[in-house]
């Protein structure tokens, strides 16, 4: 049988993940070391990870081109698509907020509101939830700018540190949720491979609580 594929995002989740591969004792020097390569063993072909931006790890869990992936909870939440999520793996922390000018009280009044997001889906779940009808704009690029340029009221958007927020001139006006890298599974696979992924889920559990322990 082939070995089990894990679509991995490439960057800062690639790196936090190599270390918790690395810690379950698996050998990552092909990984580390990768060049160009796309898709790599680890181990002594435990399994392949598949290195890919964090919206094709989604498309590639989904459609059953990769068994299992790691990627941020906001991507998650913003895809609405169909797997398993298995496991918070405690890393890539940051948080979903609304983010506005300084002394802004978007919330208040009657006006037509409008926020600019990466993530409109996201946005329209939450203001929703809130009875709120606001206008939404989907922006690619650097979407503090949006406010500064009066495109919008306030954001939605992903914040780790709050720095870029301050250095526009924005402040938190509302967290959303918490957001962390998570282990997905296709769904078939899940059936298919079970105690193979259940076995591999466990070792990251564990490997993860270990390192909160430290």
């Amino acid at each position: 049988m082939k070995p089990l594929r894990i679509a991995l995002t490439k960057g800062r989740l690639e790196k936090d993940t190599v270390g918790l591969l690395e810690q379950m004792g698996y050998d990552c020097t092909r990984l580390k070391n990768k060049g160009r390569k796309l898709i790599l063993p680890v181990g002594d072909r435990d399994f392949e990870v598949v290195l890919a931006k964090a919206a094709d790890v989604i498309t590639y869990v989904e459609y059953g081109a990769c068994d299992l992936g790691i990627v941020g909870k906001d991507t998650i939440l913003e895809s609405g698509r169909n797997f398993y999520e298995v496991l918070d793996l405690g890393f890539g922390k940051c948080r979903f907020v609304v983010a506005g000018p300084k002394g802004s009280d978007f919330f208040s009044g009657y006006s037509a509101k409008t926020v600019a997001t990466k993530y409109p889906r996201v946005a329209r779940s939450f203001f929703e939830s809130r009875g709120m009808d606001v206008g939404i704009v989907k922006i690619e690029g650097s979407v503090e700018l949006a406010p500064l340029l009066g495109l919008s009221g306030a954001i939605v958007d992903i914040v780790e540190t709050g720095t870029t927020l301050r250095e526009n001139g924005l402040e938190v006006l509302e967290t959303i949720c918490p957001i962390s890298a998570r282990l997905i599974v296709n769904a078939a696979s899940m059936k298919l491979r079970k105690a193979e992924i259940e076995a591999l889920t466990e070792k990251m559990e564990r490997a993860k609580e270990e390192r909160e322990k430290c």
